[in-house]
């Protein structure tokens, strides 16, 4: 039977560098590969921990997933990052991002933050307390 090992995004965005320098600088990620290995990139990919997102750029993917032609960058979907010590990891972006859900308690009991990035994607950072 099939079993399934991962699952890493790749985002339809406008311009890579700058969201790979956003995520890098910003968000804390690193940076694991890109395509072309320097300039104007095509895709690159970005790892913090165990969280992997990938970017591509617009004509690129629609390129490659003729389906894709119609949509427009940007997204009717959040990321939901489980995350260790979220109070700390909120107060470094604080100073930082606009957040654009404080850290809260959930009503399914759960410590939740959200930011939105520069492509408008939602980010929802959570941690289960012990």
């Amino acid at each position: 039977m099939a079993k399934l090992e991962s699952l890493t995004p790749n985002i339809m965005v406008k311009d890579v560098n700058a969201t790979l320098d956003y995520y890098i600088e910003r968000l804390g990620f690193k940076l694991i590969d890109t395509n072309p290995e320097s300039g104007q990139f095509e895709w690159g990919y970005v790892m913090l921990d165990n969280v992997g997102m990938m970017f591509q750029k617009e004509k690129s993917l629609k390129t490659e997933y003729k389906e894709m032609e119609p949509l427009k960058v940007g997204g009717a979907l959040t990321f939901y990052i489980r995350i260790n010590d979220i109070d700390s990891y909120y107060n470094k972006l604080s100073k930082e991002i606009k957040i654009i859900k404080p850290i809260n308690r959930t009503f399914y009991g759960t410590n939740e933050f959200a930011i939105m990035d520069i492509n408008g994607f939602i980010l929802t950072f959570s941690e289960t307390p012990e």
